[in-house]
């Protein structure tokens, strides 16, 4: 009989020794071989393919509003004012959602809009706040902006105004600063920084720039969505179209005249105690009875008393008056003949 050998010893040591290797020892996994997919074209260079904006990254990009060279020009290469109008209206859009964000704006306009922006700035005067935004709308000209932007911007400086006292050396870096905040939102390819501090000929620098817009941000909650002269412009053209009022064309070229209008009417403090839907509809009327349209606007669209309208048709009536020559040159020359600002050129 054959009796089977005993075990030899294994101390607890050696177990746990062997446990612990017997944790980490695995068996070696084959990993697939995949084949590599190579590009048949060289990578192109990273400025053919810009990153439109001015934050973070992207100033290592060039954008379409900068030279070729690189260098931070202001002056840019395309220009789309108030001359350019667009072929056609997009009524079907319109009477999808027409009445839905015009109910939506008017609602929040009570809440974004600053009636005594001045009435907390010891030295931030309307005679300051005129020539600010009269030097910012050329700029926005300059860079090819829309009108929306300049709403915007003329917005936030405002409300900003009307929360924290402004130095007067510091009024013309919250034009620029502004300006960015409104272009981020709106255009596709805001200016950069370097672009805006070049036309303020080097008083300030990137940092008190970026320092200024978080603060800025900060003081509105960034609550910068804010209904404007711009958008209630483009509703009331739509709606006196579809309504079968006006022809396209006609209304067309009173929303250009009204936005000239209003445009003027931005750099006046006069007229910011007027909400941007009474200024809008006004400035409509206005151009209506320069431009002799057989049937003018309805001036009860906006849901305003006939006190605000008729107060805010004789200050806009007033605006063009005084400011005739500078209008002729914001509009298209066709336009400038049809409602008789030059009397000259007819």
């Amino acid at each position: 009989m054959v009796t089977p050998c005993p075990a030899s010893p294994v101390s607890p040591a050696v177990r746990s020794g062997r446990r612990d290797t017997a944790q980490y020892l695995r068996a070696p996994v084959k990993k697939i071989r995949r084949p590599r997919l190579r590009r048949k074209q060289p990578l192109q260079p990273l400025r053919l393919c810009p990153l439109p904006g001015d934050s973070g990254v992207c100033d290592l990009f060039e954008s379409p509003s900068s030279g070729s060279d690189g260098a931070g020009s202001p002056v840019v290469t395309w220009a789309r004012g108030p001359a350019q109008r667009p072929e056609q209206l997009d009524l079907r859009t319109f009477r999808d959602y027409g009445q839905s964000c015009y109910a939506f704006h008017k609602a929040r306009e009570s809440h974004f809009h600053a009636r005594e922006a001045l009435a907390r700035q010891p030295q931030v005067t309307a005679e300051s706040r005129c020539k600010l935004l009269s030097w910012l709308i050329p700029v926005h000209h300059q860079f090819g902006l829309s009108f929306e932007s300049l709403c915007l911007a003329v917005n936030t400086l405002d409300r900003f105004l009307t929360t924290t006292p402004v130095a007067a050396d510091c009024f013309q870096l919250l034009g620029v600063t502004s300006l960015l905040i409104a272009c981020k939102q709106v255009e596709v390819y805001p200016p950069r920084v370097e672009q805006l501090l070049a036309l303020c000929c080097g008083a300030f620098s990137r940092q008190q720039l970026c320092n200024l817009e978080r603060i800025v941000l900060h003081k509105l909650g960034f609550s910068l969505g804010a209904p404007t002269v711009s958008f209630f412009l483009e509703h009331f053209t739509h709606a006196r179209v579809d309504a079968g009022q006006t022809p396209a064309s006609q209304a067309l070229e009173a929303q250009t005249l009204a936005r000239a209008v209003a445009e003027l009417s931005l750099a006046d403090y006069a007229f910011s105690s007027y909400a941007p839907s009474l200024l809008a509809i006004c400035c409509l009327a206005l151009a209506d009875r320069m431009l002799q349209l057989p049937r003018p606007l309805d001036l009860s669209l906006g849901g305003h008393s006939e006190r605000e309208l008729q107060a805010c048709l004789a200050k806009l009536r007033l605006l063009v008056a005084i400011n005739e020559t500078s209008l002729t040159h914001m509009l298209p020359f066709e336009i400038c003949d049809k409602c008789s600002l030059l009397p000259s050129l007819k």
